[in-house]
């Protein structure tokens, strides 16, 4: 048996074979298929269920995975390092760092009541997630250090403000899904609101960064129809990578 191949990363400067693009497509398929698990709760679902979710063969998933817990870590990771990407597009020009944070937040939260498949995955592994190096966390920690570092966070300790704002996020998330009632954008700038006066901005200076306009991001609700992106040009699994 070929030996698990645990990233379909490639070298950007190194061509793409067919087999390699194949082998991704079959990564994405058990990804996403196990990103559907987890956000309905089923961790205890058997690798062949996921993988004829995934539309491949039971051979296919030990050439990318040794168990179903490395597929599971797997899947949330890429969840949040293409949430992460996706949310950088949009604020990567904003050069406060402090500004940058309170509208990743708010996008955020914006976001995760768009897309209610990320928002089950955050909450049902938020605890492991609020540390993590992929994905929203290390860009939270990245713009609170500048900001503290530049003097518009007071709080001494990034570490620290970034686990305030992850459990904070999480409460956020987990309001927005138990009260579909709830003005999303409201309720989102008045917990980031609350939060950045945490990390030691003015009630006033808070107020001004959560009343900044935002941009559009609507679109995302429906796309991509599949997280992470769609398979290249809608082409099927393949069933034996």
């Amino acid at each position: 048996m070929d030996q698990p191949e645990h990233s379909g990363a490639t070298s950007p400067d190194m061509p793409i074979s067919r087999l390699q693009r194949r082998k991704l497509r079959t990564r994405r398929a058990l990804v996403h298929a196990a990103q559907g698990f987890i956000a309905q709760g089923k961790l205890g679902v058997p690798i062949l269920e996921i993988t004829q979710a995934a539309d491949v063969g039971m051979g296919s998933f030990y050439n990318h995975f040794s168990t179903k817990d490395e597929l599971f870590e797997a899947a949330l990771t890429d969840a949040l390092d293409d949430l992460g990407a996706v949310l950088d597009s949009f604020t990567g020009s904003i050069s406060d760092p402090a500004e940058a944070f309170a509208a990743n937040y708010r996008l955020s939260g914006r976001l995760f009541r768009l897309r209610p498949q990320e928002a089950a995955l955050l909450l049902a592994h938020g605890d492991s997630l609020i540390l993590s190096n992929r994905g929203l966390s290390p860009r939270a920690l990245r713009d609170i250090t500048a900001a503290v570092d530049q003097g518009r966070f007071k709080i001494t300790d990034p570490e620290l403000g970034l686990a305030i704002a992850g459990g904070m996020f999480v409460g956020l998330a987990t309001l927005l899904r138990e009260r579909p009632e709830r003005d999303t954008e409201a309720t989102v700038d008045s917990v980031t609101e609350r939060l950045l006066t945490t990390l030691g901005m003015t009630p006033k200076q808070a107020k001004t960064l959560c009343h900044k306009p935002l941009p559009d991001i609507s679109a995302l609700r429906d796309w991509p129809n599949e997280w992470p992106a769609p398979l290249a040009h809608g082409a099927p699994a393949a069933h034996s990578e």
